[in-house]
């Protein structure tokens, strides 16, 4: 079966709150849980005021399925503590760091670094935008565990937070297995009847996996839905395609580890000049900071945060690092608003424009395939056998 056979053949459990939580954090009885959500006006949070603008499904989902879910049962059921909601300041780009300023749905002003880091032993930031980076380093800095569950929609609290987690992780260490280590993996694209390859360094390095479960004791945040194996290059050159939120299509050219230019193929050429003009203004914004394959048996969202974790999936990102264990961190932007971790997925429903022909690594002397088409192959369909 395709894997669009396989995913349309699959059954969910209905969504569970208490379920989600015990199975990514196994939290202990007395335990400390809040929410954060962000607005353009945080203060909007106050007696709820934001839910009057139906735009904001994220965050109404947050109240909805997280704020009540706890209030309404989950704390209690696990002994959990807690269940404040706290809204801050929208950043504005993936992975920025988040304003400090935060406010209650009483209206009372708060401080992120003084109120809320060090007073909760479990954190869940469900946003706008991506706040895996800052949140993981403010784990590390005060202690906590988390998850960061951006762009949450239905079909993401149906399906990828309805799965069971140590299946994923099984599966995930499985195919982690099978990949670590790699010299280099290569893409082959084509698009517009042109045909590109990127070729990304890997140092032999382990490769990593993000699996949905923060069991430990240590600070850690769990990036959720989860599913996918990871790694942060230590080089890349050749050229890609890349589909701009507008649909421009760009023709990456990356040397050095970095996009240095990117050459207008079809949309709008004005957006193109935009990203050079940001690539020569800022040049680490163009560095190949992970390469992404997703791991699970997902129905495409329409959000890369689950899309990216659909098995026969690639991601590439560029800009920040940091928080999967790379070197590029805030400060190394010039400009601290360009201080992002952007995915660029390639996905059949997401960039139909673009084919992914066949996605390599080499590893222990030898070449294998790892997906042509969007359909894993056989040697990673056997890791899973």
């Amino acid at each position: 079966m395709t894997i669009a056979e396989q995913i349309a053949a699959r059954k969910f459990p209905p969504f569970s709150l208490s379920g989600l939580l015990k199975s990514t954090f196994a939290p202990e009885p007395g335990q400390r849980v809040c929410i954060l959500i962000d607005l353009a006006n945080p203060q909007d949070i106050k007696d709820f005021k934001f839910l009057e603008d139906p735009s904001l499904t994220i965050q109404r989902n947050a109240i909805t399925h997280f704020y009540e879910g706890l209030k309404n049962g989950a704390l209690a059921e696990l002994g959990l503590t807690g269940g404040e909601i706290f809204a801050y300041e929208v950043t504005g780009g993936s992975n920025l760091d988040l304003p400090d300023t935060a406010f209650t749905p009483e209206g009372k002003e708060v401080s992120l670094s003084k109120d809320v880091y060090p007073n909760y032993d479990i954190i869940l930031c469900i946003s706008t935008y991506s706040a895996t980076a800052p949140l993981t380093a403010f784990a590390k800095q005060y202690g906590f565990r988390g998850a960061t569950l951006h762009g949450l929609n239905p079909i993401i609290l149906s399906t990828g937070l309805a799965v069971n987690y140590d299946d994923v992780s099984r599966e995930a260490e499985l195919l982690r297995l099978g990949m670590t280590r790699a010299d280099w993996v290569e893409i082959d694209f084509e698009v517009a009847g042109q045909k590109h390859t990127l070729h990304l360094d890997l140092g032999q390095q382990e490769a990593q996996k993000s699996h949905g479960l923060c069991r430990g004791k240590e600070p850690d945040v769990a990036n959720l839905p989860a599913g996918e194996i990871y790694y942060v290059p230590t080089g890349a050159s050749g050229s890609f395609p890349m589909k701009y939120e507008d649909g421009t299509i760009g023709i990456m050219r990356v040397a050095d580890g970095r996009v240095q230019k990117a050459d207008f193929l079809s949309g709008n050429a004005k957006t193109v000049e935009e990203h050079n003009a940001k690539l020569a203004s800022d040049p680490v914004t163009g560095e190949l900071g992970e390469l992404g394959f997703g791991t699970q048996l997902l129905p495409f969202s329409g959000r890369d945060i689950q899309d990216e974790k659909v098995r026969g999936t690639i991601h590439v990102a560029t800009g920040r690092s940091d928080h999967l264990g790379g070197s590029l961190t805030p400060e190394k932007f010039a400009n601290h608003k360009n201080a992002t971790h952007d995915d660029i997925l390639f996905a059949p429903h997401k960039t139909p424009e673009i084919r992914v022909v066949q996605a390599r690594m080499f590893r222990n002397g030898e070449t294998t395939v790892l997906i042509e088409d969007f359909e894993p192959s056989a040697y990673l369909n056997g890791l899973l056998a």
